[in-house]
């Protein structure tokens, strides 16, 4: 049985070979392309459940293949960078990315990745139903967010991170827990990472991201997702 179809986007044809033969070792179906115009063609003719997709390629780059990506389809993707830079992961989530790797990357790793990004938290540990975050409001059944009259694209684990949070509504969650939780056990002490995606979330729910009234820090502890006006 398959563990799942993998598109693999890359114009370095070394590297295709590589991740082909491991991730072909782990019961993975896989196909390759050298850059994003074949890759968007490729996506439009098959069906696959995450793509690794090379963040610094010629023509059309990571960047644009993962927004035109994201704008049509919930496929996981990973962007795969050279550059270990904040800013560099922040473009990637901002385009769409469900993660991030650092080339060079060994192969636990990266599976440990693939893994995650594959892995969707069941809907029965968070709400249903349609939930208003002052101008945003989340629609849990159909997985469609709005905010100030508009459609918001959470990328898949933004919006598990946002079901976890919502069905947890008005108590302090850890950050170990959050992690694995929503990406998995193997996610337990990456604080920076889950700040990355805390910090996209707001961008797209919150009025003031940078005061946010819902989606809440909890210094040196986890974060909260506030419903109610706190008690004075």
């Amino acid at each position: 049985m398959s563990a799942g179809r993998i598109l693999v986007v890359d114009d370095d044809p070394q590297i295709r070979r590589v991740m082909r033969v491991t991730l072909m070792g782990q019961g993975y179906e896989v196909d390759d392309v050298k850059d994003g115009e074949a890759a968007l063609e490729k996506i439009r003719d098959h069906r696959f459940d995450l793509v690794l997709l090379d963040m610094n390629m010629p023509g059309v780059g990571g960047l644009e293949t993962c927004r035109a990506i994201r704008a049509t389809s919930d496929i996981a993707i990973i962007m795969l960078t050279v550059r270990d830079s904040e800013a560099d992961k922040v473009q990637a989530l901002d385009a769409g990315a469900d993660d991030y790797v650092t080339k060079p990357y060994n192969a636990p790793e990266l599976l440990a990745r693939i893994r995650a990004a594959l892995r969707r938290t069941p809907s029965t540990h968070g709400p249903s139903g349609r939930l208003k975050l002052g101008a945003a409001e989340v629609d849990f059944d159909t997985r469609r967010v709005t905010a100030r009259g508009r459609d918001v694209r959470l990328t898949p684990k933004e919006f598990d991170l946002l079901r976890y949070l919502a069905g947890h509504a008005n108590k302090v969650l850890t950050h170990r827990e959050l992690l694995q939780a929503v990406w998995g056990p193997d996610y337990g002490d990456q604080v920076d990472y889950l700040r990355v995606f805390v910090n996209q979330l707001r961008k797209k729910i919150e009025v003031n991201p940078s005061s946010p009234a819902h989606l809440l820090t909890e210094p040196w502890v986890g974060y909260r997702l506030q419903l109610v006006p706190p008690s004075r």
